[in-house]
């Protein structure tokens, strides 16, 4: 029994490596600059088995089919279907499941004695451990390795219900082999970060970089996978490809020769970041919360810049003047001259500059909500500024005369809200 058992898991497992589709290869990193090379070496293979490298997407299925049938390799290959590794795994380890539950009872009731199975199943354990060390010694698929732990995990609950003790030893030797595999090929991908050629990643562009992208997805994938098990070890491991992450961001950001187009990048980038880790589920946690915190900061600073850009008197005198008693005796009270020239060029620009934020952010920002809710804290941070002006000029002796070159402070509110509408 033991040498036929042995052939037959042999020659499933054979059957099996026919129908393995690619995914990863040791060079498939989030900070590996794959667009020179992939050309030539990416040329045998379909693009879309390249976004599964990062991306969780439809694989998440193997671990709502847990208990499907195993494959029947014929029929799959008949059909010209190719899978990723974890649903041969999961096929293997569900026909070794049910021929060992049914086999241990038998022993156990035929023999009386359960020691007669492991004498059976120590040839089909030999040929799944060999086939498992080629396979995982040449894998680089961080996604399907931890689907293969939840597999395993999932497999484990499903002999504990049958209350079949057989392969408890099996099943923790094979998640022993899988975590620190899972931890190898992770780290490449954290040293990808770390190690980056900032240069060579460049691209004069300030829409979401593709490190980031891929970063987002292989990060929302692996928060999905962790939903139900809450493993502090890999939000310990997605903590540090975090702290990578922003590092080598703020690093590309530096290369633009603008602050302003810094900021546009950074914002671009979080907000991409932050869109993926919702779509993936409700579940992006301190990580979706720590890029929402960068997004509102730099949103902040991009307003103050592209105010700045259009109204630098006024924002200058708000700030160092403005909040003085005009009449006050200060070394240098505020005079209607000082004031005047604000006022009126306010009165003619004002329009047109608006204007202008408006091209600037629809043309800046990739997500155009986004764009319009920065559009819309700039032009609030805008009113506050001139409502203290106005203010201001209220109080200055002499004041009054500036008061025909005043723009109404409903008119202003107007203006926001026609663009609000474009929201």
């Amino acid at each position: 029994m033991n040498k036929v058992l042995g052939t037959k898991i042999r020659a499933y497992i054979q059957a099996l490596e026919k129908l393995q589709l690619d995914i990863a290869s040791s060079s498939d990193l989030i900070g590996v600059d794959t667009r020179s090379t992939s050309l030539f070496s990416r040329g045998r293979e379909p693009l879309k088995n390249r976004s599964a490298v990062f991306a969780l997407g439809e694989r998440i299925n193997v671990l709502k089919e847990i208990d499907e049938s195993a494959l029947i390799p014929h029929i799959a290959e008949a059909s010209g279907k190719k899978f990723p590794y974890e649903v041969l795994f999961r096929s293997l380890h569900k026909l070794l499941m049910d021929t060992a539950a049914s086999e241990y009872l038998f022993c156990d009731e035929f023999f009386g004695e359960e020691s007669m199975f492991y004498d059976i199943f120590a040839g089909p354990f030999s040929v799944i451990d060999e086939h498992l060390n080629a396979i995982l010694s040449n894998c680089f698929d961080a996604i399907g390795l931890m689907l293969m732990i939840r597999i395993i995990y999932q497999h484990q609950l499903i002999m504990s219900r049958r209350r079949i003790p057989c392969l408890d030893s099996y099943l923790d030797k094979v998640n022993i082999v899988l975590w620190p595999r899972f931890k190898m090929v992770f780290d490449m991908h954290l040293n990808s970060l770390r190690n980056a050629v900032v240069r060579s990643l460049w691209e004069d562009d300030v829409h979401p970089h593709y490190v980031m992208r891929r970063y987002a997805e292989f990060t929302a994938s692996l928060v999905q996978l962790n939903v139900d098990y809450g493993d502090g070890q890999l939000e310990l491991n997605l903590e540090r490809l975090r702290m990578a992450i922003d590092e080598l961001l703020v690093k590309l950001a530096k290369l633009f020769s603008r602050p302003k187009l810094q900021t546009v990048f950074l914002i671009n980038n979080y907000d991409m970041t932050i869109a993926v880790l919702k779509e993936a589920g409700p579940d992006g946690g301190k990580i979706q919360m720590h890029f929402e915190e960068l997004l509102k900061n730099n949103t902040a600073i991009f307003v103050e810049e592209v105010l700045v850009e259009h109204f630098n008197e006024l924002i200058k005198f708000v700030k160092t003047r403005a909040s003085e008693d005009p009449s006050s005796a200060s070394e240098r009270p505020i005079t209607v001259t000082e004031v005047e020239p604000i006022v009126k060029d306010f009165a003619n620009r004002w329009k047109a500059a608006i204007e202008l934020m408006h091209n600037d952010v629809i043309t800046s920002f990739s997500n155009f909500l986004c764009g319009m809710e920065i559009l819309r804290a700039a032009l609030t941070q805008l009113l506050l500024y001139y409502t203290r002006l106005s203010d201001c000029v209220k109080r200055i002796g002499g004041g009054a005369a500036l008061n025909k070159d005043l723009v109404s402070i409903q008119s202003i509110m107007y203006e926001i809200r026609k663009y609000s509408r474009t929201f």
